[in-house]
C-alpha cells in the first residue's frame, strides 16, 4: 500500500483543531490510516488533573479501536514545535502494541512539507509484548 505522508499530514492537521489544550495551550493533532484507506483523527485534551490528559495518538487509537477498526498502516502527528511533536512513551506502548507495522510521520504544524518518517520498531525497539 502506498502511503501518502502529505495527506495524512494535512489530516492531523486538521484534527488539531479540535485539540482542547486550555493549560498547556500546546496543541497536537494525529491522524491514524488503516489498511482499508480509512483515516481516524484525534487531538489531545487536556485536564486540570495532569496525569488524566490525553494525548492526540491515542485519543486516535482509541476512536479506531472502539469503532472495530484495525490493521493500521500509518499515523501522522502534527504540532508546533521543530522538527514536530515526538509520541510519548504511553503512545509508543500503545501504537506498538496495536499498529506495530505503522510507518510514524511526525511534521511542525508551521512547516507541514517537511515530514520525517520513523517506524514503530524504531521508537519502541523493546515494547512490553504479550505474555501468555
Amino acid at each position: 500500500m502506498k502511503i501518502n505522508s502529505q495527506k495524512l499530514v494535512q489530516a492531523a492537521a486538521k484534527a488539531r483543531l479540535g485539540s482542547v489544550s486550555p493549560y498547556s495551550k500546546f496543541k497536537v493533532g494525529a491522524a491514524l490510516l488503516t489498511k482499508a484507506s480509512e483515516i481516524i483523527g484525534g487531538a489531545n485534551v487536556e485536564s486540570a488533573s495532569y496525569g488524566l490528559t490525553c494525548c492526540a495518538e491515542r485519543i486516535a487509537l482509541f476512536k479506531a479501536l472502539t469503532d472495530g477498526k484495525k490493521d493500521f498502516v500509518a499515523i501522522a502527528v502534527v504540532a508546533r514545535c521543530d522538527g514536530g511533536p515526538m509520541p510519548c512513551g504511553a503512545c509508543r506502548q500503545l501504537l506498538h502494541e496495536y499498529a506495530s507495522d505503522a510507518k510514524v510521520f511526525v511534521a511542525d504544524s508551521g512547516d507541514l512539507k517537511t515530514i520525517r518518517t520513523f517506524t514503530m520498531k524504531e521508537l519502541l525497539p523493546s515494547a512490553f509484548v504479550l505474555f501468555l
